[in-house]
């Protein structure tokens, strides 16, 4: 049901050239943990048809045959293939935490760090919700390509080959028959899966409402605006709206989901009645055993799930490389403002600062936004204009200086330009006669500026 959830226009998108190595670069790391998670979901395939052929012989050669020793021996048998599929189901589920989170971890540092190197201007134009989206619900789907998709695929693949195969060496005809009925299972999940996927959507935007709603609420700045010009009551009717709308959405959902498991499982009754009333006439022509026509049967509830779900294996493979396209898009942005790459450090007690002839212009949100990110950057509704225009002074080492001005002069915008928050548009600030642009980042910015610079709307203010 997973990838009923998934929007089916993700199959639709073209990545990035490039896109696929850059995900194996990442896979390398763990190549000795997949082969041996991909090994126990091989294993696990050949159990599962390996039970009903030891019912088979339990029936033909034991039970028929009146045979103790026989059913004997296959009982344990059998139940030593459920311990052994148990153990390494368990074995393989532990490389798929390792992987799983291992790439969790690699991918959420890169882009953490990454992000932290971004200028003042990025997080200014960026949505904060929108990049904690990828750091959690990217990465996370990032990963699955690894574990629940990779071997999804695998499991699937390998076990309707085995399945049918088998089931078309014990009996092509009931084979037949159950391949005819297959429409029956696809035709549900293609209804179901498109309604699930505009719910799932809505149930999505239903909840970003909640949470932003209570984001603005309980930090500080929010709580003193409903105080001093809110009304507690109102503002509980708005949260309690959307909390509504959130449960009954919820409750669609869940009533969608039991009436597809209900379709489903009905449909394999009829399925499995069928195998039943065409294998019983088989059986009393002597065409087949009863134990054939068992194992048939218990193959046969095997044989719809992976079919179903190689359906849908295109959507589930594009979302998840589309998760990753979409973690790459945040790592390949480069920070507006970057250390030289041979930076000098800052070490005068007391430096010389000297703006000659800057200008400064603050960036657009098309110069720092991502390209596809979903309300990343917010569109820019007033541009700033020229900020700066050929300001020039010196402020001599163990001085200071007052800068005074209205609210908006610029003031601010001067303080960060020192430490390189912004760099100028054009023009050039010095210190000890040596252009900022040469110096490390760390060192120019765990000074304290303050001291050598001051900002007043008013001169009295200066002491």
């Amino acid at each position: 049901m997973r990838s009923a959830t998934m929007d089916s226009s993700v199959k639709n998108q073209k990545l990035k050239a490039g896109t696929f190595k850059r995900i194996v670069s990442f896979a390398k790391p763990y190549k000795f943990a997949l082969g041996i998670f991909l090994f126990t979901v091989v294993i696990d395939a050949l159990i599962m048809v390996a039970t009903p052929l030891m019912l088979r012989r339990l029936i033909d050669d034991g039970v028929t045959k009146h045979n103790g020793g026989v059913v004997t021996s296959l009982a344990f048998t059998v139940a030593g293939l459920a311990i052994a599929d148990a153990l390494f189901s368990a074995f393989g589920r532990l490389f798929s935490a390792r992987i799983g989170e291992g790439l969790i971890f690699d991918l959420r540092s890169k882009v953490f760090s990454h992000v932290q190197r971004q200028s003042i201007a990025f997080f200014t134009r960026t949505q904060t919700g929108a990049l904690i989206s990828r750091i959690n619900s990217d990465v996370i789907g990032a990963q699955q390509a690894f574990t629940s998709t990779l071997s999804g695929v695998i499991s699937n693949v390998l076990s309707l080959i085995l399945v049918a195969g088998t089931l078309f060496i014990l009996s092509w005809q009931i084979t037949t028959l159950s391949l005819l009925l297959l429409p029956l299972f696809l035709l549900p999940t293609k209804w179901v899966g498109k309604h699930l996927q505009r719910l799932t959507r809505e149930s999505f935007n239903l909840n970003a409402e909640m949470s932003s709603t209570m984001t603005e609420r309980f930090n500080v700045s929010g709580a003193l605006l409903v105080n001093l010009y809110g009304d507690s009551k109102t503002e509980g009717e708005v949260f309690s709206t959307r909390a509504r709308r959130v449960a009954d959405m919820g409750i669609r959902i869940a009533l969608l989901n039991r009436a597809f498991f209900i379709a489903i499982t009905s449909v394999a009754a009829v399925a499995t009645a069928f195998a039943y009333g065409l294998g019983g006439h088989l059986a009393i022509n002597g065409t087949i055993t009863l134990g054939t026509l068992l194992a048939i049967t218990a193959l046969l509830a095997r044989l719809y799930g992976p079919l179903t779900a190689l359906a849908n294996v295109r959507v589930d493979i594009m979302t998840a490389l589309v998760s990753f396209e979409r973690v790459f898009e945040v790592l390949d942005l480069e920070p507006m403002v970057q250390d030289p790459e041979s930076p000098v450090e800052l070490i005068a007690t007391n430096p010389t600062i000297t703006f000659t002839d800057v200008h400064f212009t603050y960036p657009k949100a098309e110069e720092i936004s991502l390209a596809s990110l979903e309300s990343a950057a917010k569109k820019e509704m007033v541009e700033s204009g020229e900020i700066l225009k050929g300001i020039s002074f010196t402020v001599e080492g163990g001085t200071s200086t007052a800068i005074v001005g209205p609210s908006g002069a610029g003031k601010s915008t001067i303080s960060s330009l020192i430490p390189r928050l912004y760099d100028v548009s054009s023009g050039v600030i010095e210190i000890n006669h040596q252009d900022i642009r040469r110096y490390s980042l760390l060192s120019l910015r765990r000074r304290n500026w303050s001291y050598y610079l001051c900002e007043t709307q008013n001169l009295r203010h200066v002491s």
